[in-house]
């Protein structure tokens, strides 16, 4: 038993209730298994991939905005109302106004900027709750919506639909049997993981601590590159003209980005430090007001991005676009670790919770089960994860949504913390992402 142990210890980096941070990734493996199984291999397919990818890559962007939310202690009810109130402004502006697609994407976001401050307005600085502003928000910009498009699919130009529906372009020796772009891909995610996995140890030994032993890298190394590699063979070895899609690039570039922005900048850590405790953050010197306002804003511009790439790869935007996802971004959220009571959460889990209802949808759908089931499967699968976290939690006993956000906090004995102030609880609140 203490060989399990030390070898638990080792792989994570902690103990036995570290180990178990990487509940949700096994879960999702799980379900990926099963799937594989059932469907006799259809699941891992590379058609199936890139079909998986380009159908929620939007469903995952909102999740990375909800995240923030969640933790500020908020929640959007909004956001598939204001994706399909922008799309169709997109779409009309470019069908009625001849706006380049470029300029057109950049209108959409600067609307989904203009609808978030109108609802971070009401949240921070009238104090109105986030679900009353945003379930006011849903009827709104629904309205809106069908208003501006008289309740009509509006058709968008092909140029703009690359970003929904694109794939990385084929380029270099044809001989060769890949994607040669999605292999470099590849190529630069493995070295980025290996640099990473080099960083952690020069960076244990510079404080001190005792390294990793080599072999416990290694290990941790190999499953890490096993996993990219497996799929960047997938992703390159689609039929001829599909790849990585282009959503996806844009939700990697966007997950990279809001996982530094949330670990390592101030203003990441103020939105964990006003969901932990907004009083005592308030007190150390976060204005609270503008975090609240920032990230109902931020909110509102990645549903906008979201519902272009909708759009786009729908090739038309319509009444019936946005329906639902909120619940689907809220679940994401939820089964990836972030807490109801807000302060808790990081990107990666959600995105790892994204994946799991992707795959479990997407499997379901492969097996033959009817929408119905499918519905009523997610929402039983949903209240499962929840109660289960839940009752360990009172239990004493190890829970997913806390120890899955553990590694990325920081405490005030170790690491940047929350601004130091008159609020003492400020200083123990949890404030990484």
């Amino acid at each position: 038993m203490s060989r399990i142990k030390d070898l638990q210890k080792n792989l994570f980096g902690g103990t036995t209730s570290n180990a178990r941070q990487f509940g949700m990734i096994f879960a999702l493996a799980a379900v990926v298994l099963f799937f594989e199984i059932k469907t006799g291999g259809l699941t891992l397919t590379s058609r199936n991939l890139i079909a998986v990818v380009s159908q929620y890559s939007y469903i995952l962007i909102l999740a990375i905005g909800m995240l923030m939310v969640i933790v500020a202690g908020h929640i959007d009810l909004s956001v598939g109302s204001v994706a399909a109130f922008v799309g169709i402004i997109v779409a009309k502006a470019m069908q009625e106004w001849n706006l380049p697609w470029w300029l057109a994407i950049l209108l959409g976001l600067g609307v989904g900027a203009l609808v978030g401050a109108w609802q971070g307005f009401w949240v921070a600085y009238i104090g109105v709750p986030a679900f009353i502003v945003t379930l006011a928000g849903m009827l709104l910009f629904r309205g809106g919506n069908q208003y501006i498009g008289n309740a009509d699919s509006v058709p968008v130009p092909k140029a703009f639909r690359e970003i929904g529906a694109g794939y990385l372009p084929e380029v270099g020796p044809s001989s060769i049997p890949y994607n040669n772009l999605t292999l470099l891909l590849g190529l630069a995610a493995c070295l980025a993981v290996a640099y990473r996995e080099y960083r952690a140890r020069q960076t244990r030994v510079a404080m001190g601590a005792e390294p990793t032993p080599v072999w416990v890298s290694l290990i941790r190394l190999a499953v890490m590159l096993g996993v990219i590699i497996f799929a960047t063979l997938r992703f390159a070895g689609g039929p001829r003209g599909t790849s990585f899609p282009v959503s996806g690039i844009i939700l990697t570039v966007l997950v990279i980005a809001y996982a530094f922005f949330t670990r390592n900048t101030a203003g990441g850590r103020y939105i964990y430090a006003v969901g932990g405790n907004a009083r005592a953050a308030e007190l150390s010197g976060v204005r609270l007001k503008r975090v609240n306002f920032f990230v109902m804003m931020n909110m509102s511009v990645l549903a906008a991005l979201a519902g272009m790439i909708f759009v786009a790869r729908s090739a038309a935007s319509g009444p019936q676009d946005g329906l639902s996802w909120e619940l689907d971004a809220i679940a994401a959220v939820f089964i990836g670790g972030a807490a109801v009571s807000g302060g808790l959460g990081t990107i990666s889990g959600s995105i790892v919770g994204g994946l799991v209802m992707a795959l479990l949808s997407n499997g379901l759908q492969l097996t033959g089960t009817g929408s119905d089931m499918v519905q009523i499967i997610k929402g039983l699968f949903l209240l499962a994860a929840v109660a289960f976290d839940v009752y360990n939690k009172s239990q004493g006993r190890f829970s997913i949504i806390g120890s899955l956000s553990k590694p990325f906090r920081r405490e005030s004995t170790g690491g940047p913390s929350a601004p130091s102030g008159t609020g003492q609880e400020a200083a123990k609140t949890p404030v990484a992402g």
